[in-house]
């Protein structure tokens, strides 16, 4: 059988190597016709605790690892694009020199 996958946005990151993954899907109300999203949460280990809140990851089922948690967090390529920005951000941050103020700059004009 198959090992089910889902996409979802980490909402939680507080616990050691398990994070807190929401899934959203939209399915037809029975009655209304209309679609309705719908929402579910799950523990999911995170082995090297390497996403944050705001990532957006896909979870597989797995082994029970404990008594909530039977889904492991797999790589997805749009947090892995986003974390490499933060550090080219970064390092371009710390490249850049501080200009230093002027010692001998002039006041402004007071009020009288």
């Amino acid at each position: 059988m198959p090992r089910r996958v889902l996409e979802g946005r980490i909402v939680g990151d507080a616990m050691d190597k398990t994070v807190t993954v929401l899934v959203e899907r939209r399915t037809m109300h029975p009655i209304y016709k209309k679609y309705v999203k719908q929402s579910s949460k799950y523990a999911a280990h995170d082995e090297t605790n390497l996403f944050r809140v705001g990532d957006l990851v896909e979870i597989e089922e797995c082994r029970p690892i404990s008594k909530r948690k039977t889904w492991t967090v797999t790589t997805d390529p749009k947090s892995l694009a986003r974390e490499l920005t933060e550090k080219v951000k970064a390092v371009a941050v710390e490249a850049t020199p501080v200009k230093a103020k002027k010692a001998g700059a002039k006041k402004t004009a007071s009020k009288k």
